[in-house]
């Protein structure tokens, strides 16, 4: 191969690469919210303020359960690719949220601004590489154990798909 034909190879191969990493780093920013906007995704996500913290879950006060932390916003960035932001809250306690202890809402702001619940489910979110319909990425849905259930978006809703645990597919224990 001539020097010239190596040198656009490269050139090619470089700037592949570097379109690839852009993708990657702008898929991976995170999105500032106002103060206006965390407390509507707070609201749509099913929280109410309880002495100045966001709660989804509250363990009766006659349980003796200890009162959940709050909720918190765990992500906020574009992960279907569509240009409008997606949003993590989680909330924690096992009162609420059994072993796993924590429980997620995936929610999505709309075009008209309002957000909207996706899905939810007890455990953590990990996004994966692999997609459902119209972008959206397969979740593995995270706790106690070594096979996690994977939902994937099938255009109206996350639906189980597979079980993995470190990205092999594999069988839970029943």
């Amino acid at each position: 191969m001539n020097t010239i034909r190596m040198a656009a190879l490269i050139g090619i191969c470089t700037l592949g690469f570097t379109l690839t990493m852009a993708k990657a780093l702008a898929d991976s920013v995170d999105v500032t919210l106002s103060d206006a906007d965390k407390a509507a995704l707070f609201k749509a996500a099913g929280a109410v303020q309880r002495k100045g913290a966001w709660v989804i879950c509250e363990p009766p006060a006659d349980s003796g359960a200890p009162a959940s932390s709050g909720a918190v916003i765990d992500m906020v960035r574009d992960l279907n690719g569509d240009g409008r932001p997606e949003a993590v809250v989680s909330d924690g306690g096992t009162y609420c949220y059994g072993h796993a202890g924590t429980g997620f809402q995936l929610l999505s702001k709309q075009a008209n601004g309002s957000w909207k619940v996706i899905t939810g489910n007890n455990g953590i979110p990990e996004f994966l590489k692999t997609k459902g319909k119209e972008g959206w990425p397969d979740i593995s849905v995270g706790g106690p154990g070594f096979c996690f259930p994977v939902e994937r978006w099938n255009g109206k809703a996350y639906e189980l798909n597979r079980f993995e645990y470190e990205g092999k597919r594999c069988k839970p224990q029943r």
